[in-house]
């Protein structure tokens, strides 16, 4: 187990203070495996051409559907690596759809995809499947995806997935690398017309660097743009890692703004807090992020790790942020990304260095 886990104060929380204590997680991600043909510049799964000896095999993942389906969370999203890498993707999704569990897909945009029978990904009931975009046109595109034909594959997969009728969602994080396509990748979004645009913002983990985060101004002045579609756009806009967007928003269009058409997912939602993350070898962590051994699926429950471990614990109490973020009166429908906290800090509940943010003294906290 990762030796930052054994800080003592993490342990002295009240557990009554937490929130979420007997909900279920909002996004339970497994990742079915690592293996992926791409080799991609940001992957925080480091992904790897073959598959690890050690996945989630055998009538291990029946065992761990059984538990999510107790668990009972709104959205289950397989993903990688590439899962379509494992022979046995989607039966996976047709056992966790007979399990009762709503099923996310986030394939690889690869040959192994262009071969695949979408209307079969559908009717193995796939809810809906993310594609990503990381470069508005060709060359960018595939530039940060390590291999040619990316770009074409993805654009090709989101028409075909249209035509099974498979909502989908694009992901595109935000880097100083592809930060001056954003309005070449917000006419892209107008063209192929997502069911969810969802901006990732970077963080330095694995193959991210620090130098690849975009400057804080520049990210609040992006999320002031994004703030500004949602409810007009013809798709629905979310962030990942980019929890600040949530206090944007609500600047932007008062306390309305919580509740306004074209949100997706509740605001508050972040690493280990609505998040758990599930590895290829059944190691959970509060996400794929923030790297935390908080045990095993082959030894404890998901729930049990999710509600009661002392991270996770902490990671649902407003009051255990740090720095501006523990100050600021938004910190209830934001808190920060602590995954970038972790990576640039080396403490997870430091404050999120990639909001610009003040917090004014002596404001109520928004909750």
């Amino acid at each position: 187990m990762n030796t930052a886990l054994m800080n003592p104060e993490w342990s002295k929380v009240d557990s009554m203070a937490c929130d979420g204590l007997d909900e279920p997680p909002f996004l339970v991600f497994w990742e079915i495996t690592r293996a992926c043909a791409l080799v991609c510049s940001h992957c925080r799964a480091q992904a790897q051409s073959h598959r690890h000896p050690e996945e989630l095999d055998r009538e291990e993942p029946s065992r761990l559907i059984r538990q999510l389906a107790k668990l009972n969370p709104p959205i289950l999203i397989l993903t990688g690596g590439d899962p379509l890498m494992r022979a046995d993707s989607l039966d996976l999704v047709r056992e966790a759809t007979a399990a009762g569990l709503h099923v996310g897909l986030s394939p690889s945009a690869t040959a192994r995809l262009m071969n695949a029978d979408f209307a079969e990904i559908k009717a193995a009931g796939v809810e809906h499947i993310s594609l990503s975009l990381e470069g508005a046109s060709r060359e960018t595109h595939d530039a940060f995806r390590g291999v040619k034909g990316t770009f074409d594959r993805t654009i090709a997969a989101v028409h075909r997935a249209h035509a099974a009728d498979l909502s989908v969602q694009i992901n595109t994080t935000l880097t100083r690398g592809n930060l001056r396509e954003y309005e070449a990748f917000k006419k892209l979004m107008f063209e192929l017309k997502p069911a969810v645009w969802s901006v990732f913002l970077l963080v330095p983990t694995s193959r991210a660097s620090v130098a690849d985060l975009p400057d804080p101004q520049d990210i609040e002045h992006i999320f002031q743009d994004m703030a500004s579609l949602v409810g007009k756009a013809p798709f629905a806009i979310k962030t990942t890692e980019g929890h600040h967007f949530s206090r944007v928003l609500i600047q932007k269009h008062g306390a309305g703004g919580r509740q306004r058409p074209g949100m997706r997912s509740p605001f508050g939602i972040r690493d280990g807090r609505g998040v758990l993350f599930i590895s290829h070898t059944g190691v959970v962590s509060p996400s794929g992020f923030l790297p935390f051994d908080c045990g095993n699926v082959r030894d404890e429950h998901p729930g049990e790790i999710y509600r009661h471990h002392p991270l996770f614990v902490s990671l649902r109490d407003n009051n255990a942020l740090g720095g501006k973020c523990g100050r600021c009166e938004f910190r209830a429908v934001c808190g920060g990304s602590r995954a970038r906290a972790y990576g640039m800090t080396g403490d997870p509940f430091a404050e999120d260095p990639a909001c610009m943010y003040e917090p004014r003294q002596g404001s109520a906290l928004l909750s």
